[in-house]
């Protein structure tokens, strides 16, 4: 064996080995603020955000147990479709959807986990229809929870009318609410945000006359905060992945 092939199988090995080893750790860190905020393990899904990594290292996931997916883009999630597209997971768009893409997302996702607007809720909810796909489209709102204009996202003092209005659409079910908050170093410091969210969740809930019951948030450095806060999901990437982009 030539020994530019032995490094590139040493490198894949190293890879899946990561890959199983950071799901591990994060199931393991998930019990454990799961268990200090009293609160059931089974209660929080962990979702593995696959964006920009290749369709080999999904597969290793999904062979340690990961079942859930988050990717970023419709176009991406095209490309690795027919390479994974047999596994019994569950898709999830977490990034921006565009309008024009939302016939494709309809169709490809099983969860829309960033919808901020209602012409775009309008869109999906028609395609579901032509599609004729019996089963409704999960959506989330994605809200945003600080004013960074930078980010997408329903500002909070409007998600309560757009709650109104996409729950009124026969083909989406408004499963609960999403939010990326600010950076922070000091996780603590995020919590104030995921607190936002949760409140904003049960107002919404009293309001619609409708049990939101996913709370969205939490990331690789702060997934213990949101935990602790309420989230019945956790968006987990880099913990899982590593940082390494797909070549």
């Amino acid at each position: 064996m030539r020994i530019g092939s032995a490094n590139v199988e040493m490198e894949e090995v190293t890879d899946q080995a990561q890959i199983r080893t950071g799901i591990l750790r994060v199931r393991e860190r998930v019990a454990i603020a799961a268990r200090k905020a009293g609160r059931q393990t089974e209660e929080i899904t962990l979702i593995g955000i696959s964006k920009t990594q290749p369709a080999e290292a999904i597969r290793v996931a999904y062979e340690a147990g990961l079942r859930h997916f988050g990717e970023n883009r419709v176009q991406e999630w095209e490309g690795k479709r027919a390479a994974l597209g047999a596994l019994e997971a569950r898709w999830h768009l977490v990034g921006h959807l565009q309008s024009n893409k939302a016939a494709r997302a309809a169709a490809l996702f099983h969860s829309v986990d960033s919808l901020d607007d209602f012409a775009l809720a309008q869109r999906l909810d028609r395609a579901r229809d032509e599609q004729n796909v019996e089963r409704k489209l999960r959506v989330l709102l994605e809200v945003r929870v600080e004013k960074e204009e930078s980010k997408s996202g329903v500002k909070v003092e409007e998600a309560a009318a757009l709650a109104v209005m996409v729950v009124a659409l026969s083909h989406l079910e408004v499963a609960g609410l999403m939010c990326i908050p600010p950076f922070l170093e000091d996780a603590e410091k995020v919590r104030p945000y995921f607190r936002r969210l949760r409140e904003l969740r049960d107002s919404l809930t009293r309001k619609i006359g409708r049990e939101l019951s996913v709370l969205s948030m939490g990331m690789s450095h702060d997934l213990e905060v949101a935990i602790e806060e309420g989230a019945t999901e956790v968006r987990v990437g880099t913990a899982i992945f590593g940082s390494r982009a797909a070549k």
